[in-house]
């Protein structure tokens, strides 16, 4: 279960989200929903409903982007949604 969760998404539309119950991590890709919910429980000692998951392309990208001289991807990631119990709480930013 180690290396599971790679990073917590914190952006505008998973903030909205979290006031709801549900948080967003980039995970690794090839975790499935039981890992993935059984790592959440147990880093943050929280009850999981539900996991959704979303697997998302690397860009294309190029270092000089108007001549285009050298070209490559950024690296592909899996995202996961998390929906908790009523009641419970992940805070992200406690120890800031």
């Amino acid at each position: 279960m180690i290396g599971i969760l790679k990073r917590p998404i914190v952006t505008e539309k998973m903030t909205l989200l979290q006031e709801k119950g549900q948080y967003a991590f980039e995970v690794d890709r090839g975790a499935n929903k039981i890992t993935i919910a059984k790592a959440v429980e147990k880093k943050f000692n929280v009850t999981v409903m539900s996991v959704r998951t979303g697997r998302h392309k690397g860009k294309s990208k190029s270092q000089l982007t108007r001549k285009g001289r050298f070209t490559g991807r950024t690296s592909a990631w899996k995202k996961a949604i998390v929906r908790l119990k009523e009641g419970d709480k992940i805070e992200f930013f406690q120890n800031m």
